[in-house]
């Protein structure tokens, strides 16, 4: 079983957990951001990584993600550790794509995507969203409007389900990192994730 990092209180009446994106673990400053962030205001949160990710930091070569079955697995794993009843799941990019694949079986309470891989990159045509039309679990994904695997003008022609909401960020990047001539930094974008994220916990 993987290592799982606690952030926020123990008795805390929702749970978040996070998982990261594929080339990158759990204790990036983009996943404590939102971790720590979520904490702060009363929630539990809880980072994992995938079996590959783990075998990673212990050989210290670089290893690709495992098979979609064993990253389903590994998530439902965790959310029976921590109990589907009041818990959200998600995370960045593959991390919240295999979420989004569990979500409805597991019956969490929400989902939120930090960056949804619509497609693989300059791939437009190879699209991940056959579930997502038929998604029942309440869902928020925070995009990126340039995001590469998926930007604004990219998603507005999907078909997917009405249960997903969709926030974006100005010029944000499939990071939510904004090109400097926008204005924007990339601080302001991730507090804006982060406070929508948080509007959205408390509208379940």
């Amino acid at each position: 079983m993987t290592n799982i990092i606690f952030d926020g209180p123990k008795n805390a009446p929702v749970s978040v957990a996070l998982a990261h994106g594929a080339g990158a673990p759990m204790d990036t400053h983009f996943m404590k951001f939102f971790a720590e962030g979520l904490a702060v205001r009363g929630f539990r949160v809880a980072r994992f990584e995938f079996p590959y990710m783990v075998e990673r930091r212990t050989s210290g070569k670089k290893c690709p993600p495992n098979t979609v079955k064993l990253l389903l697995e590994t998530w439902f794993q965790i959310i029976a550790v921590l109990g589907a009843e009041k818990l959200i799941i998600g995370g960045k990019s593959m991390g919240g794509r295999i979420a989004s694949m569990v979500a409805d079986e597991a019956r969490v309470k929400g989902l939120v995507c930090l960056g949804y891989p619509f497609h693989p990159s300059g791939r437009p045509d190879k699209l991940r969203i056959d579930h997502l039309q038929v998604l029942k679990t309440p869902s928020l994904f925070l995009q990126g409007d340039r995001d590469s695997l998926g930007g604004k003008d990219d998603v507005a022609g999907y078909a997917v389900s009405r249960n997903i909401r969709i926030h974006w960020l100005p010029d944000g990047d499939h990071g939510f990192k904004p090109r400097k001539k926008s204005g924007r930094t990339e601080q302001q974008n991730w507090v804006e994730a982060l406070d929508a994220f948080i509007g959205f916990i408390d509208t379940l």
